[in-house]
């Protein structure tokens, strides 16, 4: 796991699919495991606390028995990454109680637009015309088929804007650190996860007691089979959508993860109305075809903008290589943040 930059575009889009299987995989697996027709399990910060810790403790026997290395990244860095992480899952968590489902969506959306801007003041990055009109043709087109009401208050409001901005902010600093400490994506995730898992699921139990007026430990006492079994599915799907998260925003950029992240979206509209009877309109498949069709659009901008940095032509063999490549980038849902019910 040294370098992803020298990874084969099958290994790219070997982490994309595992980042879309698995986040789709995690969604279902908490819809069943939190709705009220399932097992009522409504601690998403503390599921999420659960999740690291699985993540946390594959990454110590990783590095136990010598399958990866443990690089050096300062103590202060990891913190910091830590506390913004964290500040997005309870930012999300909040946002969805908070506000509704049309507002929560928009303010997914949103994501994209925010990352480019932090990009751009960070880093410096600029985007090609083609590039903006893509973005903008996946979020109408996700717009469309997820958007309905859209109420908001003061609190909620607040509540979007961090988990909006500490969720940008996170992707970004997931490639930076990559790259200026040299680390692969399982070395810092394994670094970064026990930060998050200690603080999760100390101050998480607390967080869902606001959130839903109830407490773990009264669930615990009469938690069924069935529920544990999903937990650990969910856990086992929370490593490999961790891994793959980091996989690829540390091979590509925040802005293609989100924006090839929506994705996702499709899959899960797509499953609910297959798989829990959900409803799909004509404006849900219209939306969903504006979408992948701005996607496909983005993976083209994308090469074009390689090919003007080059100076040249793209190859045309590596045209649909490249393509699938960029569609690597599958993001927000950390849509997985739990609390989507995702």
């Amino acid at each position: 796991m040294e370098s992803e930059k020298k990874a084969s575009p099958v290994s790219d889009m070997g982490a994309w699919a595992m980042n879309v299987i698995s986040s789709v995989g995690i969604i279902m697996a908490n819809k069943q495991l939190m709705s009220a027709n399932g097992y009522s399990f409504t601690f998403a910060t503390t599921l999420t606390g659960f999740h690291f810790a699985v993540t946390a403790l594959v990454g110590f026997v990783s590095n136990s028995t010598g399958y990866t290395a443990s690089k050096h990244v300062p103590l202060w860095e990891l913190l910091w990454f830590s506390i913004v992480a964290n500040m997005s899952i309870t930012g999300m968590n909040l946002s969805l109680m908070l506000n509704s489902v049309g507002f929560y969506q928009i303010s997914k959306l949103s994501m994209i637009p925010v990352v480019c801007v932090m990009e751009w003041i960070l880093h410096s990055k600029r985007y090609s015309k083609e590039v903006k009109v893509a973005v903008v043709v996946v979020v109408i087109g996700v717009g469309v088929c997820t958007v309905t009401d859209v109420k908001v208050n003061a609190k909620g409001f607040i509540c979007a804007c961090v988990a909006v901005l500490a969720t940008s902010l996170q992707q970004i600093s997931i490639g930076s650190l990559q790259k200026k400490y040299s680390v692969g994506a399982f070395e810092l995730l394994s670094k970064t996860a026990p930060i998050q898992a200690l603080s999760l699921l100390v101050f998480g139990p607390f967080i869902d007691y606001y959130l839903s007026g109830r407490l773990i430990s009264d669930y615990m006492k009469t938690i069924s089979s069935g529920a544990i079994i999903f937990i650990l599915i969910s856990c086992s799907l929370a490593v490999f959508c961790n891994i793959s998260q980091y996989l690829c925003i540390g091979r590509f950029s925040a802005v293609s993860f989100q924006v090839l992240g929506h994705m996702k979206t499709v899959c899960v509209l797509t499953l609910g109305w297959l798989l829990f009877d959900s409803e799909l309109t004509f404006k849900n498949i219209l939306g969903m075809l504006v979408a992948v069709a701005g996607m496909v659009i983005y993976s083209w901008a994308v090469e074009v903008e390689k090919a003007a940095t080059k100076g040249g032509p793209p190859h045309p063999k590596h045209s649909l290589t490249e393509e699938e490549l960029n569609l690597l980038k599958d993001g927000l849902e950390k849509d997985y943040e739990a609390g989507e019910s995702k």
